[in-house]
């Protein structure tokens, strides 16, 4: 079973496939109404905490 984002059936790994393919947060985000700025934080730090590494991503707030 693939973690997902609660609340959601999206799983981490789909969301991760966007943002691999040079979709930015907003967009994820446009297109995914149910996504927060937090739940998208939150499928970071997942990945982060599984390949124990640290991506720096830009967020909504940092850009405006």
């Amino acid at each position: 079973m693939k973690p997902t984002v609660k609340g959601t059936r999206l799983s981490v790994e789909f969301i991760l496939g966007f943002l691999a393919n040079s979709w930015t947060v907003q967009q994820v985000l446009d297109n995914y109404p149910t996504l927060t700025p937090q739940a998208l934080q939150a499928v970071f730090v997942a990945e982060c905490m599984r390949d124990k590494s640290l991506y720096m991503l830009p967020f909504l707030s940092e850009s405006a």
